[in-house]
């Protein structure tokens, strides 16, 4: 044997690797779309990567101590696709031939929960390298806490396979940076080096020396020469693992559209289907029959999937160590079950502070510190940080010290000045289990990290974003930090559930609706300036956040007009409503912290809450009005945001920008007229 690699063995390797390439460019040509250049030249080391080193279990595929496959190019699917379907997991012929189809289980791009075997959502580019990362982070965090000599309950490796367009990519930059200074040594990434992209040869705009940039980045580096050399490959992959200290970064240099005689190393080959004559050709070419679509050879389906035999075998030798684990310290092995199923112990709100008893006023970013140190203390799996903003965002575990190389058992991250691949990497920890994730920064800069946002809502992950100086209100720093059209982007995005406080009270209640949501991620809309403490014996009690919207202040009888706000300028309506009772005018006054979670009670509820009957109601945010009139009505009006902000005081701005009582009350008058 030579590297894993039998010569004896070499014809059935090839006819494996051929039948992933025939595999592939016949599911994308019966789709008549696809890329079918990267699996054509992926296609060897993914066979080496799938069938000689990935500790998986096709029957299982959620087994927690698996290695992690990402396939960051998510145009190349049908590479995955094919190793799943020729491996033994649950993806069948009928399934491939049907790639691209409505309500297959083959999607144009891999998607989390659609289909056995795939981590995560993958496609934009550069997310699931940043993704890879935070696994790998989570998988260090864990082995750290859980792991104990003898008894090695966590310990496997993520695979992150891409390509020039990831590298590309800021994102990538960002977290291999982070990476590397964390020394995640069981981070191995296997980059696609064809050198084409969409547009031709990656030379009219790329052309850096990719390897001395992970050097710098403190990777490993390795390169095989011929991406076709299965052994190259081999002995590559076997370097990456006895490299402990530092992710590895594997070169290959590859051809896209590989046996294709006429599109090879060709973009055209990037993005649309070969056609039908040049699959014949490249079928010949490779020595598979020409006239047969998916024609799959049953001694290539016996060889690849041993991996069921190798998968069971591994995950009931790991289920044997965990038992014995166990036995040797219960406490810790429920704590790690309790983790990786996310299960919540009874108490573990229990001891989160009551505002009701502390005078104000505190900034709802202050209060929510003083809530995410208190649930520390009850939920071990909660870790995150900041994009250097922790001071500011209060976002630092103070029980906890940092996530360092050697000493992954911290719980503070420092992401560094990384929105972007702070947002991946959270996803990332997210979808390995075990951690419920936290990230924060300030509004305004929630741009830099949205395409993440919006994939952690695509998977419904648990995650939460803690995004604080949530207005115009940031004061001097100028328009350049101050938010104004974000809430309204972050509504628009499905599964995203978006929560702005009023007050320290909603913002404890907040942050327990994020620990319970299980099923998308939440955003924390969080102040700067302080805010009173609302006084709960007078008011509506704050639980009643978890509708979404609820009567904080009503009139006696039916209100003339009905005032809604949120977050600080909740307080607004309040003090208007004062003012508007001395006039005879009786205005009820509705705390509306997030349109999601009210939008999911029933019509009923949101009839009391908002009655048909009235009117006369306005809106008051200091943010653009967008999607208001959904609550206003035609008949409503918005004291909102109509540009952008300034650079003055925060109190001054407030004023300049109409976010006084007085305002209100003139507002809620002409509409009463």
């Amino acid at each position: 044997m030579s590297n894993g690699f039998p010569e004896s063995q070499a014809k059935m390797d090839e006819q494996c690797v051929n039948t992933i390439r025939a595999l592939s460019i016949d599911a994308i040509q019966q789709a008549n779309s696809g890329h079918p250049g990267a699996p054509m030249g992926l296609a060897p080391a993914a066979y080496v990567l799938w069938t000689r080193f990935l500790k998986h279990n096709p029957k299982k595929p959620g087994w927690s101590d698996r290695d992690r496959f990402i396939l960051s190019g998510g145009h190349a699917s049908m590479l995955l696709y094919s190793m799943l379907h020729l491996t033994g997991y649950d993806v069948s012929l009928d399934d491939i031939k049907n790639f691209r189809q409505w309500g297959s289980k083959t999607p144009g791009h891999p998607e989390f929960g659609n289909t056995p075997g795939v981590e995560t959502t993958t496609g934009p580019l550069g997310q699931g390298f940043a993704n890879g990362v935070g696994m790998a982070m989570a998988e260090c965090h864990l082995a750290a806490c859980f792991n104990r000599p003898g008894h090695e309950i966590v310990d496997h490796y993520t695979y992150v396979m891409c390509g020039d367009g990831d590298m590309m990519e800021g994102i990538s930059s960002e977290a291999a940076s982070l990476a590397g200074h964390l020394g995640l040594g069981k981070l191995i990434c296997l980059y696609d080096d064809n050198q084409i992209s969409i547009e031709g040869s990656t030379n009219i705009t790329f052309t850096e020396d990719v390897g001395l940039r992970f050097k710098a980045y403190n990777w490993h580096v390795a390169v095989v020469e011929d991406g076709n050399d299965l052994n190259e490959i081999y002995k590559a992959i076997e370097s990456a693992k006895a490299e402990t200290e530092r992710p590895t970064l594997i070169m290959l240099n590859t051809h896209i559209a590989y046996g294709s005689p006429n599109k090879q190393d060709s973009a055209d080959a990037h993005g649309a289907p070969l056609g039908e004559e040049e699959v014949r050709l490249t079928k010949k070419n490779l020595g598979c029959p020409e006239e047969e679509c998916f024609f799959v050879p049953e001694d290539s389906i016996d060889a690849c999937k041993a991996c069921l035999e190798t998968g069971s075998s591994a995950e009931s030798l790991w289920q044997e160590k965990f038992e014995a684990y166990r036995k040797a310290f219960p406490e810790l092995a429920e704590q790690f079950t309790d983790a990786i199923k996310g299960t919540l112990k009874e108490g573990w709100d229990a001891e989160l502070p009551d505002f009701s008893k502390m005078e104000g006023p505190i900034a709802t970013r202050a209060a929510s510190g003083k809530v995410l140190n208190a649930l520390a203390e009850k939920l071990q799996p909660l870790m995150g940080g900041s994009a250097d903003l922790a001071p500011s965002n209060k976002t630092v575990i103070e029980s906890s010290h940092d996530f360092q190389k050697n000493a992954y058992t911290g719980r503070n991250i420092r992401f560094g000045v990384r929105e972007h691949a702070m947002g991946a990497i959270l996803s990332g920890m997210a979808l390995h289990r075990g951690i419920r994730p936290y990230g924060a920064t300030f509004l305004v800069f929630v741009n830099y990290m949205q395409p993440a946002v919006r994939l952690a809502a695509l998977m419904k992950l648990p995650v939460t974003y803690v995004f604080t100086h949530d207005s115009i209100a940031v004061g001097e720093d100028g328009p350049t930090h101050q938010p104004v059209e974000h809430l309204a982007n972050l509504r628009s995005i499905p599964n995203l559930t978006v929560i702005r406080p009023a007050d320290a009270t909603e913002t404890s209640e907040a942050w327990k609706m994020a620990i319970k949501n299980v099923s998308g991620p939440v955003a924390l809309i969080l102040s700067r300036q302080k805010l009173p403490i609302l006084d709960r014996a007078k008011y509506s009690p704050a639980d009643e956040l978890a509708n979404g919207a609820y009567i904080l202040a009503d009139s006696e009888g039916k209100p003339d007009i009905i005032l809604i706000g949120t977050g600080a300028e909740t307080h607004l309506a309040l003090e208007a409503k004062e003012t508007l009772g001395k006039k005879g005018i009786s205005a009820r006054v509705v705390s509306m912290p997030s349109w999601e979670l009210f939008e999911e009670t029933s019509q009923e509820y949101k009839d009391k809450v908002l009655p048909p009957d009235v009117s006369a109601r306005l809106g008051v945010e200091a943010a653009i009005p967008m999607g208001w009139k959904r609550y206003v009505g035609d008949k409503g009006d918005i004291v909102g945001m109509t540009g952008f902000g300034a650079s003055a005081p925060g109190g001054v701005m407030l004023e300049k920008f109409g976010f006084t009582a007085e305002n209100v009350v003139q507002k809620a008058m002409a509409l009463l007229k």
